[in-house]
């Protein structure tokens, strides 16, 4: 294996490592979630990327993003929180063509509920991914990644 090689097999080990810690806390999020505010990981990311904004309203190719979802699957997410009048969509007044997306009073109630759920179910994940020799580096980075100014 030449140099090329290892710094491919490093950056490959550092992507497994970041996708295995990702799954870790996602399968505890999923579950806390799920099992006490009836929420999918994603259903929550959407909620609170929208709480987030100024005006809680965010267009539906910004919430795509947000939630790193196709437009198409964004959409079908959308519709569902809508039918359980979670959030709603509404016209922007500048351009009838752009679509944007606001929490309901029932979605804020519901994200408020959710908020400790997802911050003790993320907190353990973390405990408990710190505990795993592979994993416990990255965790420890976290705190200096999110000092960083956006």
């Amino acid at each position: 294996m030449g140099i090329a090689d290892d710094a491919v097999e490093v950056r490959a080990h550092g992507w497994r490592t970041l996708a295995a810690l990702h799954g870790y806390i996602e399968s505890e999020l999923e579950r806390d979630l799920s099992r006490d505010v009836q929420l999918s990981v994603v259903e929550y990311t959407v909620l609170d990327a929208l709480a987030r904004q100024d005006g809680w309203h965010m267009r539906m190719q910004q919430l795509a993003r947000a939630s790193a979802l196709s437009p198409s699957a964004t959409t079908r997410l959308v519709n569902r929180l809508e039918d359980r009048d979670l959030l709603t969509r509404v016209l922007c007044e500048d351009d009838r063509r752009g679509i944007y997306t606001e929490l309901t009073d029932s979605g804020h109630r519901l994200l408020d509920a959710a908020r400790p759920v997802h911050d003790a179910a993320l907190t353990r994940a973390l405990d408990g991914a710190r505990a795993v020799p592979e994993l416990a580096p990255l965790v420890d980075a976290l705190p200096e990644l999110t000092a960083q100014p956006a």
